[in-house]
C-alpha cells in the first residue's frame, strides 16, 4: 500500500466527524493501492485513481468524478448537506463544466446533491475564464434508470423536482461516449432495490458499484421496494465478469478498480470475496428455511456467523438481524 494513504490516519474523531473518519480509514484495508491526489479540509478526501478519474470520500456515498475536454461526469454526487463541498472539490480538480450526473440509486446519500451539483454545471455565457472549452452550458443532465426516477418522483419522495433524472432508460445498458471513453450504465434491478445500476468507465477501467457493494456492512436489501437476495448475488457476479484482475503480474497494482457505495476501493478479488460472503449467508438461510424454521429461529441460528465482525452491526440503520430478515423474506416471498 502506498505511503501517502496513511496521511489520512492523522484525522481525529474529536473534530465531531468520528463516523466519517472511521469509514474513510476502511479505505486502507483493501489490496488496491491508490494515489492520494489531495487531502482536503473538513469531511472530504479526494483520491486520484487514474489520470482523469477521482473518487471523493466522505460525502455520504463515495462520489466518482471523470474529467476531460468534454467536461465532468459525476456518479452519485452524495448527500444534500455535502453538495457545496463536493462542488468545491470538483472545482479544485478542474474548471471544466459539469456535464453529466449519473445516479446508481435513489438513496438520499447518493443522489441528495443532484440539484446543486447539476446547477454548478451552468455557464450560460460561455465565459472562457470559467469554462475553458468556451461552450455555453445549462445545468448538468441527470441520468438514471426509469426505476430511480419513479422512486425519486413518488409521493413520499424527499427530492425536489430539480433533482430528478431528466434522462432515463429502461433497457439493460445505456451507452455514452464522453472524454474519449465509453461509459456504460448497466441496470441491476432486483438487488438493492428495483431500479439500481452500476456504471462502467471502459477507458479508465473503473466500475462504480453503488449500493450493490458496500464494504462497511452487509448489503442493504430493500425487499419492499424490489430488492432481493438473488439480485445481490447476480449483480456482484456481473461486476466480477466485467472486471479484470491484475494477472499475470499479480504483485503490481493494477486491474479494474471498483468503487463501492461506502468504504475502500476494491479490485476484482475483493468483489469475489464480497459475493461469496453474500452467497454463503443466503445458502445458510435457505438451509434453515428448508428445515422448517421460522424467522425468529433463523435469526437465533445466526446464519451470518463468521462475517459479523467485519460486516455486521447490532445497532444503527442496517443491522445484521435486518439483513437476515431481508434474506428470509426474499427467499420465502411468493413467486
Amino acid at each position: 500500500m502506498s505511503a501517502p494513504l496513511f496521511s489520512l490516519a492523522l484525522s481525529d474523531s474529536s473534530t465531531g466527524h468520528g463516523e466519517n473518519v472511521k469509514s474513510l480509514l476502511l479505505i486502507f484495508a483493501c489490496s488496491v493501492s491508490v494515489t492520494l491526489a489531495q487531502q482536503s479540509s473538513g469531511d472530504l478526501a479526494v483520491y486520484r485513481l487514474r489520470p482523469n478519474f477521482y473518487m471523493i470520500a466522505g460525502a455520504g456515498s463515495n462520489v466518482a468524478v471523470q474529467i476531460g475536454s468534454d467536461g465532468v461526469v459525476v456518479v452519485d454526487p452524495g448527500s444534500a448537506v455535502m453538495a457545496d463541498k463536493v462542488v468545491a472539490e470538483i472545482r479544485k480538480i478542474t474548471t471544466e463544466p459539469i456535464r453529466y450526473i449519473i445516479d446508481t440509486t435513489a438513496d438520499t446519500d447518493h443522489a441528495g446533491a443532484n440539484e446543486k451539483v447539476a446547477k454548478a454545471g451552468e455557464n450560460l455565457t460561455g465565459d472562457q475564464s470559467e469554462n475553458p472549452s468556451g461552450v455555453a452550458t445549462g445545468p448538468a443532465s441527470i441520468l438514471a434508470t426509469e426505476g430511480v426516477l419513479n422512486r425519486m418522483s413518488g409521493k413520499a419522495s424527499a427530492f425536489p423536482s430539480a433533482a430528478w433524472p431528466n434522462e432515463t432508460f429502461f433497457q439493460k445498458k445505456k451507452p455514452m461516449y464522453l472524454n474519449h471513453e465509453a461509459i456504460l450504465t448497466i441496470a441491476e434491478p432486483g438487488a438493492h432495490r428495483d431500479g439500481d445500476a452500476i456504471v462502467f468507465f471502459r477507458g479508465s477501467d473503473v466500475i462504480v458499484a453503488g449500493e450493490i457493494i458496500d464494504t462497511t456492512r452487509f448489503p442493504v436489501i430493500d425487499v419492499d421496494n424490489g430488492g432481493s437476495i438473488q439480485g445481490e448475488v447476480d449483480a456482484p457476479n456481473e461486476i466480477v465478469d466485467t472486471a479484470v484482475p491484475s494477472i499475470p503480474l499479480v504483485w503490481q497494482d493494477g486491474g479494474t478498480y471498483v468503487i463501492p457505495a461506502h468504504g475502500f476501493v476494491c479490485d476484482q478479488a475483493d468483489v469475489v470475496e464480497y459475493r461469496d460472503m453474500v452467497t454463503i449467508i443466503r445458502d445458510n438461510v435457505q438451509a434453515l428455511i428448508k428445515r422448517g424454521m421460522t424467522l425468529a429461529q433463523v435469526k437465533a441460528a445466526d446464519p451470518a456467523k463468521g462475517f459479523r465482525t467485519r460486516y455486521g452491526s447490532d445497532s444503527g440503520p442496517w443491522t445484521t438481524d435486518m439483513f437476515v430478515e431481508a434474506i428470509y423474506k426474499s427467499l420465502t416471498a411468493k413467486k
